[in-house]
């Protein structure tokens, strides 16, 4: 069936000039990382950074030009991304459940006409995400539960990890229908009553990604806002690790910047070393080159592993299934394949820079720890030994990966 001309993907038009389109965020990611390592001594919530990335139209990059968005392709999107993270890790990750639903518009625009979101997306608002729960949940159980009542749909449950929501206007919660029992995304807005948020993530990166819980009593769901999931866009999973992974690769290019400047302004050298000057030493140019590979390694598996998920976003509006469906599978595993080497580029990088600098290196004032452990933090979200696995059984196999996973609790064994 002919699609109306309105429900074209904006991919029919060329995408934008990348340098054109980051020069317009480059003067507010060097804002950012002005502030950055003052936030993370602090662990002060970048509320500022995230107001000036709303102003600046960067919640729609991805929405098409004719929408009054940027129109960006999935690649430019990661390479904005790792510039951002480059300046604060942070943020691309509080964003991450944000573009993941400009994402799912984008496809459902396939279909019906998506305006009303992508004129909210233009005006600057923002989607939080809400989908995990812990304590007692089994796996692939959903306790957040949406129920009419008094002819209104009402949502309630607990979520943590609710990464960014604390920023938004909107949160897209994973709930299931107490009627049908079928799984649903609620968008809610944050500003009604009943929602209830905190910011109590305590891991050891990421400090200020506002991954805190949220608790949802009575909260009304307007019927046009309750969306089966089952509808989602198909490559969701390869593009929340395309995210990570362009947060971890930011970090990498971050922690090269801070340790080459930590070494230019060094003024001790060691009897045994091999220069009068730290930053004109032979060995240490080569820790600091080889991190440097490394990241540029890392970034060029991650616009590759975007690439592929560019290809499944077009292939959605081709009309024929079976290419779809390859290209789903591709962008699955290339993101799977870059998640495993990325993490490992980018881990080794960020310690071993420290080679470069004395013990006063390793200095909290300086902060340069941070880098190694947002990276870490980033890489240990769906672990990477299933991701590897996965691999594996599709080289050996031909093993189709999966789409959607969960997380709960399991049964032991006696």
């Amino acid at each position: 069936m002919n699609l109306p001309a309105r429900h074209l993907p904006p991919t029919r038009s060329a995408a934008p000039d990348y340098e054109q389109l980051a020069a317009r965020f480059r003067p507010i990611f060097a804002r950012i990382a002005e502030g950055a390592l003052e936030r993370e001594r602090t662990r002060t919530l970048p509320y500022a950074p995230v107001a000036w990335l709303k102003e600046a139209g960067f919640g729609a990059v991805r929405v098409p030009v004719e929408f009054g968005g940027s129109g960006a392709s999935l690649p430019q999107l990661v390479r904005l991304l790792i510039e951002l993270a480059a300046a604060d890790s942070n943020l691309p990750q509080a964003l991450r459940g944000h573009f993941a639903f400009v994402e799912d518009r984008l496809n459902a625009h396939a279909s019906a006409s998506q305006q009303v979101w992508f004129d909210r997306f233009v005006a600057g608002e923002l989607v939080g995400n809400a989908w995990t729960e812990i304590g007692t949940v089994k796996l692939g159980e959903v306790i957040t539960r949406v129920s009419q009542r008094d002819g209104q749909w009402r949502l309630n449950g607990t979520k943590y990890y609710s990464t960014g929501s604390l920023f938004a206007d909107w949160i897209d919660v994973y709930a299931q229908r107490d009627d049908t029992g079928g799984d649903v995304i609620a968008a809610i807005r944050t500003d009604q009553p009943g929602v209830r948020q905190s910011d109590d993530w305590d891991g050891f990166g990421q400090r200020t990604t506002a991954s805190g819980t949220s608790v949802f009593e009575d909260v009304t769901v307007e019927p046009e806002n309750l969306i089966d999931f089952a509808t989602r866009f198909k490559y969701q999973t390869a593009f929340y690790q395309l995210v990570l992974l362009a947060v971890v690769t930011g970090s990498g290019r971050a922690a090269v910047r801070d340790f080459s400047q930590e070494v230019q302004a060094r003024k001790r050298v060691y009897s045994h070393g091999n220069a009068s000057a730290a930053s004109a030493d032979p060995q240490v140019q080569q820790v600091v080159g080889k991190a440097s590979a490394f990241v540029y390694a890392a970034e060029a598996a991650s616009l590759s592993a975007a690439a592929a998920a560019q290809a499944a976003f077009e292939a959605r509006y081709a009309g024929d299934e079976a290419a779809e469906h390859q290209a789903n599978v591709a962008a699955e595993l290339e993101s799977a394949q870059a998640q495993a080497a990325v993490a490992d580029l980018v881990l080794r990088a960020t310690s071993d820079l420290f080679n470069a600098l004395g013990a006063s290196g390793t200095s909290q004032a300086k902060g340069l720890d941070r880098h190694w452990r947002n990276a870490r933090t980033a890489a240990s979200h769906n672990p990477l030994i299933y991701k590897e696995r996965i691999v594996g059984a599709w080289e050996i196999e031909g093993t189709e990966p999966p789409y959607v996973w969960q997380i709960g609790g399991g049964s032991k064994q006696g």
